[in-house]
């Protein structure tokens, strides 16, 4: 029996789980870190908390399982994107990594835009300048730390770090080098133009690969640390996104998935680059080969009901903990007894800023239309409608860019909740199906893995013995009419608000507020 290894590098912790080759897991672990905001939106982590994290959920994997690690044939991993990490000729991280959800680059994206022009650099990249992408990052760092960008002798994405560890060698993938605003897509390599205008050494950037790519094997160090047979195959992976893809059996058009984690995504694989011309939502190479994906995020999805819970959920937390039960269950039961709509309370979950279809990082929460008569459960089901709203306007612009999916498949912690999925599927006004082995990066890694060592032809071989699906959650009529007049006020409201943002951010600036 061979095994195969699959990595999640997430940004609030990393989940590894070892399969076995008719994809029944076979033991799994993760490890929680922390983000810090040094300043108002900005988020940074220190990498080797993801390495430790990667290490110490191998070597447990490896104790629990009674697996020998001469059976594991091959390593993938999956991790969030964009995210800048920068090393010393040594190999060494020279600051903490910059984050997807960090905002600090809007300057650097603009004038990234004014140097390479916002038409052709959609064009080539597929993708506006953005301030979660790591272009901007790599300017900000240029201007405003130049000691550190003397420093970097390579750029790499965090789930590339941790490969790094691994094995010692410098690579990417197509899929993740997509999010960084300096691939051209549709060669699937590094951008010599868009490299060349911003002055860019393509030196720093790692050799770009296919996901199932073998592009390193453990080392002595690596396995000395994990546990891990020296000389274990490692595939190139992909960015979060692209693997939960393929941990859903998104590999083929015409069919969609939407995760609630941390941020919240729609995204619909296609045979070819359909780029938004407005740049609205992204245009990725996916981790199928020759494949594309569009894909809009929204930047607090999950984050924003694990604010709520935070701040305002401590009784229900404890009471959770007490009974032996997720605070989630308890929070999707209080929500549920609240009708549609929340009583007139609309949320928008741009906590940090918001990236689809609202290209705004000085945009902020809201909570609108409050009155006397709310409750706390009356804000907790807005929370969890904003986010669908979000979803569902990233979703219209995949049908209107012609990727309008026959299926809508849902993964990520928030896909276990039934409340959630059903918003999203009157949302949608369409079904929505669940996975019964819902592990979303983490298992698409140890598809891509299973791929890359010759245990399958293909991913789509690989998903049909990997992937079991759960039944189909149906829209309520009913509801969908009531939330497509909820939704006509949703998207009122940024346009009304945009400006305000922007007063408010010149404020946080010039530190009054």
């Amino acid at each position: 029996m061979k095994y195969v290894l699959g990595i999640d590098v997430g940004t609030s912790g990393t989940k590894s789980l070892l399969t076995d080759e008719a994809g029944k897991i076979v033991s799994e672990d993760s490890i929680e870190y922390k983000m810090a905001q040094p300043r108002d939106g900005w988020a940074e982590q220190d990498p080797n908390d993801w390495w430790e994290a990667a290490a110490d959920t191998i070597a447990s994997i490896l104790s629990k399982s009674g697996v020998s690690p001469d059976e594991i044939a091959g390593v993938g991993l999956s991790g969030q994107m964009h995210g800048l990490v920068m090393l010393s000729d040594g190999g060494d991280v020279i600051r903490p990594a910059i984050l997807w959800c960090d905002g600090r680059t809007g300057d650097e994206c603009r004038e990234i835009t004014d140097i390479i022009g916002r038409e052709r650099l959609i064009s080539i990249s597929g993708n506006p300048a953005l301030a979660g992408f790591t272009a901007g990052k790599i300017l900000w760092v240029r201007k405003n730390e130049p000691e550190n960008y003397d420093k970097c002798r390579v750029v790499m994405l965090p789930k590339d770090y941790v490969r790094y560890k691994l094995t010692g060698e410098y690579a990417t993938d197509a899929g993740d080098a997509s999010g960084t605003n300096l691939l051209d897509i549709k060669v699937r390599d590094w951008s010599s133009a868009i490299l060349g205008d911003l002055q860019i050494d393509r030196a720093l950037l790692p050799p770009v690969l296919e996901s199932c790519q073998i592009a390193g094997r453990i080392s002595r160090r690596a396995s000395e640390r994990t546990g891990l047979k020296e000389g274990t195959p490692v595939v190139a992976g992909s960015g979060d996104n692209m693997a939960s893809a393929i941990g859903t059996g998104v590999v083929k058009a015409g069919v969609a998935f939407t995760t609630i984690g941390t941020s919240g995504v729609v995204y619909a694989q296609s045979d070819r680059p359909k780029i938004d011309a407005k740049g609205r939502i992204h245009t990725f190479c996916s981790a199928v080969p020759s494949g594309y994906a569009l894909m809009g995020c929204t930047l607090s999805a999950g984050q924003s009901l694990k604010w709520f819970k935070n701040e305002f959920c401590s009784e229900e937390s404890a009471n959770a903990q007490l009974n032996g039960i997720s605070v989630y269950k308890v929070l999707d039961e209080i929500a549920e007894e609240i009708p549609v709509g929340s009583g007139g309370l609309v949320f928008l979950p741009y906590l940090m800023g918001e990236r689809s279809p609202v290209l705004d990082e000085e945009s902020r929460g809201v909570f609108f239309g409050i009155s006397a008569v709310h409750t706390k459960a009356n804000f907790l089901r807005s929370v969890m409608e904003g986010v669908a709203f979000s979803q569902r306007a990233c979703f219209d612009i995949l049908c209107e860019n012609g990727a309008a999916p026959k299926e809508m498949l849902i993964c990520g912690g928030g896909g276990s909740s039934r409340l959630w999925r059903q918003m999203l599927a009157d949302n949608y006004c369409m079904p929505v199906r669940t996975l019964k082995n819902n592990q979303g990066g983490a298992l698409g890694a140890a598809i891509m893995a299973a791929v890359g060592t010759g245990i399958f032809g293909s991913l789509d071989e690989a998903c049909g013995t990997f992937l079991e699906y759960g039944e189909l959650q149906y829209p309520d009529a009913k509801a969908s009419e009531k939330y497509k007049r909820i939704y006509n006020i949703y998207e009122m409201l940024y346009p009304t608000l945009s400006e305000a943002f922007h007063a408010l951010a010149d404020l946080r600036r010039e530190g009054i507020v």
